[in-house]
């Protein structure tokens, strides 16, 4: 009987401190575009490669939220994500005959710190930031090579591409060569896992009693390097012939989400 009146003691308590902390407890889901920087020196510095970014997309994202009080809280989301980007592969005259790709799938876990206004408002702004880890689902690099017939470079040492034919005019021609794999995630040249940090900014937008829209801004860098030690060391000792070095790997895109609250959302709160 005596621990039975402590426990419903200490539910009332627990009751009353919630109500008191003004605690909520929020879920939903999210989608969102991003365009990917991969931020690689040997890459950067050599002539061959020029980058170039292109948009991918992080089609759907859950979100579970708990709001300790009106100005913090925190969340845990999981976001499926795609990662790609281009590198423009260019010859001693700087014409572009061919890319080299890197094609990237992750599930992206961060932990975020949430700091909101503390206003009663129907929007308010907010400030994300907190650890990520990114658990890699699949990755491919790969390089291709354009057909076709290109001007001879002004450099005396230059040599003509395998398969290629000096067609006397100061032009050449080149066969196309088809996409071929250089790393990938079976052969376990990437990472199966990068830690990161997570930031984001925005705004939280009452839409009815239990339901709110985010719209935020996000960015992603990582800590830790996206291929394995193994793929530097084999290029160090001249057993693999790249120019590849360690690399952070930046995300950064916008997001939209619908989220559920299990209670009122503020503003709607605020009125009654």
């Amino acid at each position: 009987m005596l621990k039975r009146s402590f426990l419903f003691v200490l539910a009332l308590s627990c009751i009353a401190f919630v109500s008191e902390a003004q605690m909520q407890i929020h879920m939903g889901a999210t989608t969102s575009v991003t365009a990917n920087v991969l931020l690689d020196d040997g890459l950067k510095s050599d002539p061959r490669y020029n980058a170039s970014y292109t948009v991918n997309t992080a089609p759907i994202g859950f979100h579970f939220g708990w709001d300790i009080g009106k100005k913090f809280g925190l969340q845990l989301e999981s976001i499926l994500s795609n990662q790609d980007q281009i590198f423009e592969i260019v010859n001693a005259a700087e014409q572009a005959i061919g890319e080299r790709k890197l094609d990237m799938k992750y599930l992206q876990m961060p932990l975020m710190m949430k700091f909101m206004g503390g206003g009663g408002s129907g929007v308010r702004g907010n400030f994300n930031i907190g650890p990520q880890l990114s658990v890699l689902l699949d990755a491919v690099e790969s390089v291709q090579h354009d057909g076709g017939t290109f001007t001879m470079p002004d450099d005396p040492n230059f040599e003509l591409p395998p398969g290629a034919v000096d067609n006397g005019d100061g032009t050449y021609t080149a066969p196309a060569m088809p996409s071929t794999d250089v790393y990938t995630k079976a052969a376990g040249d990437f990472a199966n896992t990068q830690f990161q940090i997570a930031a984001a900014f925005g705004l939280d937008i009452d839409l009815s009693k239990h339901l709110f829209l985010t719209t935020q801004v996000r960015m992603n860098y990582s800590i830790t390097d996206m291929r394995n030690q193994d793929v530097f060391d084999a290029i160090a000792n001249g057993s693999a012939q790249d120019v590849v070095s360690s690399s952070a790997n930046v995300a950064i895109g916008a997001q939209i989400g619908l989220h559920f609250v299990f209670g009122k959302t503020r503003s709607f709160k605020n009125k009654e």
